[in-house]
This record gives structure tokens, sequence and C-alpha cells, in this order.
């Protein structure tokens, strides 16, 4: 059997970054990725993705990530459910993310606004902590335009 989801997609708010009871850090972000198809009219169709990040990664995430930046997501689709206070029982479906890709810099003047965004490879697979320099950046000449928070739809 296999559960593997990978999306590419602009965050649509900052970040969320928490922690549980015991410490472990958890952060959580929607992700608005366009449908390959337009609809009649001549326009792309959105999702917005719930993304689950976990331990060091979700600090990462946090501290690197906000609203806008473009990010590639690996991992896998969880469907849970919870009861909520009127006692209906509800879905959620969300995609933990096994690892998260920086794909931009941030901001025109490439320093990320008022974060430090370094861009970085934050796999688990990667114990070693190594982290990519805009030199290193396979994208930084992709021509891709630059989307301000004007330009996006929500």
């Amino acid at each position: 059997m296999l559960n593997r989801v990978i999306l590419i997609g602009r965050l649509t708010a900052d970040p969320e970054l928490r922690y549980t009871n015991t410490g472990t850090p958890v952060a959580s972000f929607t992700l608005a990725v366009d449908r390959m198809r337009t609809d009649s009219h001549g326009n792309r169709q959105t999702d917005f993705i719930n993304i689950v990040v976990w331990r060091k990664q979700a600090e990462n995430v946090s501290q690197y990530l906000q609203k806008g930046r473009l990010a590639a997501v690996d991992g896998r689709l969880q469907i849970r459910s919870y009861d909520n206070r009127e006692g209906q029982k509800v879905r959620v479906a969300e995609v933990i993310a096994d690892s998260v890709r920086f794909l931009d810099r941030g901001d025109n003047n490439g320093n990320g606004g008022t974060r430090n965004n370094t861009p970085q490879n934050t796999s688990n697979a990667n114990s070693n902590d190594h982290r990519l320099s805009y030199e290193d950046d396979p994208f930084a000449d992709d021509d891709m335009p630059e989307i301000s928070d004007d330009d996006l739809p929500f």
C-alpha cells in the first residue's frame, strides 16, 4: 500500500507553531495549490490543503516561511475525526509532512521580510542540518513572477 502526497503551492497565512503537553513542536499551515486544468471561464481552481509539520522541521517552517511563500511538501494524507462542541463528528483531511522545501526567497529584496529566510531543506532524512545558500538554490533563475499579498485571493 502507498500513501504519498507531493504538493507545491503558496502559504495562505503564516504557519502557527504550538507545542504538545510533552514539549514537542508542531506547526500547521494551509497551502494553496492550483489545479492543472481551468474551468469553463478560463480560471484556475485552487485547493486549500492543511499541512501539519512536527519537531525541528516545525520550528524551521515557523521561522522561515510566511504568507505567500512558495513551498513544496512531501508527506502522507491523514484523515482524523473528532466531536465538535455541538457533539457532531467532524472529519478533517490533512497532509502530515515528511519534508518541506522552501522554493522562493520571500520578497523582492531576497531577505524575506521581517524573518530570517535562509532557504533550506528541512527533510527528516537530513540529520546533519545542512543549510542551502542562495547560490545553491536550483530555482534562483526560474523566471517566476513575484507575488505580493495583494495578488493572493485570500
